[in-house]
């Protein structure tokens, strides 16, 4: 990123690399401000050693020092909840003493602070007269200053000690990673002290006017639109993705990058993805833990600087129907502290060896677990995402491309290590122009879950989703495998076999039985399904059915062994889990129905009032007389105005009663009715919403349509 100074409501913006992590305390920013000694003894407490409280307090200190020469005058705990946002509670630096305010941050108030532990979910693990919980610091991840607040990265406990929040069980994914991947690696390398998970997360978001924003309840309420005919243009010329982007948008882009760079988010990349106002932007990879985080804090930004620009970004799966919904795509890989990526193919037939023996885990843990893993991607939002030709089918399957499969199909059958071949070039018959190299992985745009050459990509993620649910179970998976590994590896070489035999032997054993998930081909193919079934992956997944997972054996067994969540722990993320989509679907019914009483009903009443007059006057009846035809467009019009107002005023009563009917009902079986009543009741009533919609003249009907919402960004296109 080239320095450079832009302004941006009327303030410079600066774009350097100078400015990168500014605002975090790490790196540089911690010799300057801590002894040696300290320094230290924080790299042996991050391996696992106690901290003192002396360190506590020199750590504490230092921070509070660099963030209040930053402008920092309060300081909180940042964690993660089980909502799926970021919670914070602020205290300034402050202490009043003898009438005059003294500058002060300890030790004690560094590593715990005491939140409310009952005002969040919990599933059950905390009641309203049990309140206290715990906030603790987790030093894997560096505090930063957000607006003029210090925020130190920690994990949510109960007083019990249980988890309730997504950190603690991610920390403790990644440490049963580490251990079982450090054994694998030792086959293959000296040296290797730690096996950690990268990430990279690709996050789609859609843009839109803030005054219209304003105008759109649903959009206020729940994020999505739930009336809203289709734009006569919508992205069927397949001109918006990667196409130039509009000034307002590009302004905002600017100052995003700009503040996520201080942030010490490293955003590489922005475009326009397929949809109109929809885009994208992408960070480098980091560390998963430190990824997570800085994905949580960059949609909080993103919000906060599209309205800064008159805009509101728009993070839900599937804020408009009929085109492209929103993902978060997770590109996972393995490293080593000696600087390997354990999932890149390599040069000889030893780092080949190594790349198959990882490979293999990743695709035994993925066929083992795939259902949890559908599990951890079944939110409302991502419902209407999911399964349409725009996103990953809701059937999990893995794609390695025609280089890999062909090398992984050669092992299972031979005991041969079959060779990668390196980028080829791609000649496009014009000499001057320069030499492509072809990657030895296609993209499978259909794929949940692809190889792209040195990392595994996860399609299924929703856009507005927290990432952790889904990167625990697959770090929890690829651990359990390569433990497993290890152990099958073992017994070969106890039966006499060489090491490089008993590798083969391990790798092909793995390969042969995760085969059912592999498949290369398309993914939105209806054939497919009945393929999918007849391998014995799951097909159909409704969210009542998917997060039942939570609580089979193989899954309590599976976190149990790395110590990871307990089987309380567990059912608390379920009942967690249903409660969130019972309570998003009664919100959705409740803003559907006020829209349609208030908006659209009314509307629709008046209009039709205006064509009864139109074909009661002499005039008209005079045609009518005259005409052949056995019916008046003014009679089918006022038909057609009559026929959706009746369903809409007896389907809202319906929907209400199956609604109030819920009460009292076992959470489990409430989800059920939900998603097999409720929510079909509520999709064929948006049906007859929507075509009122276009029958009525926009001088009558007050809410901004889909062309408003997606194609009239500038102030002048906008009248209020």
């Amino acid at each position: 990123m080239s320095t450079q100074t832009l302004q941006v409501n009327g303030q410079s913006v600066r774009l350097a690399p100078s400015a990168f992590g500014e605002r975090v305390f790490h790196g540089e920013v911690m010799r300057q401000y801590l002894s040696e000694s300290a320094l230290e003894a924080l790299a042996r407490w991050e391996k696992g050693e106690p901290i003192s409280l002396e360190l506590a307090d020199e750590v504490a200190n230092a921070l509070r020092k660099w963030a209040s020469e930053k402008g920092a005058t309060h300081y909180t705990h940042w964690f993660h909840p089980l909502t799926g946002l970021t919670a914070e509670k602020h205290e300034n630096f402050y202490e009043v003493l003898g009438g005059k305010a003294l500058s002060a941050f300890n030790g004690s108030e560094l590593l715990q602070q005491e939140p409310d532990a009952s005002s969040f979910p919990s599933g059950g693990l905390r009641s309203t007269f049990e309140a206290r919980g715990y906030t603790a610091w987790d030093p894997t991840s560096p505090p930063f200053i957000y607006g003029r607040t210090l925020c130190i990265p920690s994990v949510y406990i109960s007083y019990n000690g249980q988890s309730l929040d997504y950190k603690t069980p991610l920390l403790r994914s990644i440490e049963a990673l580490n251990a079982a991947g450090k054994k694998v690696a030792a086959l293959f390398y000296r040296g290797v002290q730690r096996v950690f998970p990268t990430l990279g997360i690709e996050q789609e978001f859609f843009l839109i006017a803030e005054p219209l924003y304003a105008r759109r309840l649903d959009l206020m309420l729940t994020g999505r639109t739930l009336i809203g005919a289709p734009s006569p243009r919508g992205q069927q010329m397949e001109d918006h993705y990667f196409g130039s982007i509009p000034e307002r948008v590009l302004a905002f882009f600017e100052e995003l990058e700009a503040e996520a760079w201080k942030l010490g988010i490293p955003l590489k990349t922005r475009h326009n993805e397929v949809a109109p106002a929809q885009y994208e932007c992408a960070p480098t990879f980091e560390e998963l833990n430190i990824a997570i985080d800085h994905n949580q804090l960059l949609m909080d930004l993103l919000q906060r600087t599209a309205r800064r620009h008159g805009l509101v970004a728009l993070l839900h799966e599937k804020p408009f129907a009929g085109i492209n919904g929103s993902g978060k795509h997770n590109n996972w890989s393995l490293a080593t502290d000696t600087g390997i990526n354990l999932l890149s193919p390599g040069k000889g037939p030893r780092e080949n060896l190594r790349f198959f023996a990882f490979l293999s885990a990743v695709l035994w843990g993925v066929w083992r677990h795939a259902d949890l893993l559908r599990a951890t991607i079944s939110t409302p939002g991502n419902e209407h995402r999911l399964g349409g030709n725009e996103a990953p089918p809701s059937i999990l399957s893995v794609f390695l491309g025609q280089q890999v499969s062909q090398a992984v199909e050669q092992l299972e059958a031979s005991t041969e290590l079959p060779r990668l071949s390196e980028r080829t070039p791609l000649s496009l018959l014009v000499p001057r122009l320069p030499a492509i190299l072809r990657d030895n992985t296609d993209r499978n745009r259909t794929a949940p879950f692809a190889f792209t050459g040195s990392k595994f990509e996860f399609r299924a993620v929703g856009a507005s989703a927290h990432c952790a649910p889904a990167m625990i179970v697959l770090n929890a998976a690829v651990a359990e495998a390569l433990e497993t590994f290890v152990q099958r590896f073992q017994a070969q070489r106890s039966e006499g076999l060489s090491r490089e035999a008993a590798l083969l032997t391990t790798i092909r054993t793995f390969l042969q039985e995760s085969r059912p998930i592999r498949f290369d081909g398309n993914s939105y193919d209806p054939a497919w399904h009945e393929e999918a079934a007849h391998r014995g992956l799951s097909v159909h997944f409704s969210i009542p059915e998917a997060v039942k997972h939570y609580l089979s054996p193989k899954t309590q067994a599976l976190f149990s062994r790395f110590g990871i969540l307990t089987e309380e722990e567990l059912h608390a993320r379920y009942e967690v889990r249903l409660e969130r989509y019972v309570k998003t679907v009664g919100i959705e019914l409740r803003t559907f129905a006020a829209m349609v009483r208030t908006q659209v009903l009314p509307a629709a009443l008046q209009y039709q009032g205006q064509v009864a007059a139109c074909l009661a006057s002499p005039a008209l009846q005079s045609m009518k007389a005259a005409s052949a035809a056995p019916k008046l467009p003014q009679e089918a019009l006022l038909e057609a105005l009559q026929t959706h107002l009746q369903a809409l005023w007896d389907g809202l009563a319906a929907a209400e009663t199956q609604w109030e009917a819920l009460e009292g009902l076992p959470l489990p079986e409430q989800a059920q009715k939900v998603h097999e009543t409720l929510t079909p009741l509520l999709r064929s009533l948006r049906a007859h919403a929507d075509a009122l919609e276009q029958l009525l003249p926009t001088t009558i009907y007050s809410l901004p349509r889909y062309a408003d919402l997606l194609f009239r960004l500038s102030p002048a296109e906008i009248s209020v």
